[in-house]
């Protein structure tokens, strides 16, 4: 089994991935995330999984580099991590009584052979309707300003959400396991 190399520092995915009981390793790869003149959510959260991926190919030349990327669309809008609590205030008001759906884009590159199996995995979220004050109750309980839709799913985010839709909820988090393994089983790993 080659090895295996996260290409991320996020502790969020690298505590997914720790569900599949498979030693890894990760590093924060160095690239541009800027998206391209029009790029759509799709190809762009595709497109950085890969290039994630590919930029540690020269550090780990026999491994099995995993790149992921997810973005949060809210209509035609791509919302971005807020990183303050006014810009998260507003994209949760936005997407009170709205659905925003999480694009995540998944790479899994065989740096020995340069082989790259590459997937986006949708996931959609019904928000409740929000008021403002429950709003700063949520964004002061939990600071979610490092995440893009400004919630954790995994924390009491959840308490805005009316419904959920889509295959893998670990997308979600942004790390599709569910394709993962899928991935990893075509790369010849087994998993129990």
């Amino acid at each position: 089994m080659l090895p295996l190399v996260l290409a991320s520092s996020s502790p969020y995915r690298r505590e997914l991935l720790a569900r599949l009981r498979l030693p890894f390793t990760w590093s924060a790869p160095a690239i541009d995330e800027t998206a391209r003149p029009d790029e759509d959510a799709s190809s762009l959260v595709r497109r950085l999984a890969e290039e994630k991926a590919r930029a540690l190919s020269l550090q780990h030349p026999q491994h099995l580099i995993i790149g992921s990327d997810q973005v949060a669309v809210l209509g035609k809008q791509i919302l971005g991590k807020p990183r303050t609590h006014e810009r998260a205030h507003a994209q949760l008001l936005a997407a009170s009584g709205n659905s925003i759906t999480f694009l995540t884009g998944l790479a899994l590159l065989d740096s020995q052979s340069g082989h790259c199996q590459i997937d986006c995995i949708p996931f959609t979220v019904h928000f409740r309707q929000l008021s403002n004050a429950q709003i700063t109750r949520y964004l002061e309980a939990e600071q979610p300003y490092d995440c893009a839709g400004s919630f954790k799913a995994e924390g009491l985010g959840v308490s805005l959400f009316r419904s959920t839709e889509g295959t893998d909820a670990t997308s979600l988090i942004g790390l599709p396991l569910i394709r993962l393994v899928d991935m990893l089983q075509l790369a010849g790993i087994d998993i129990p």
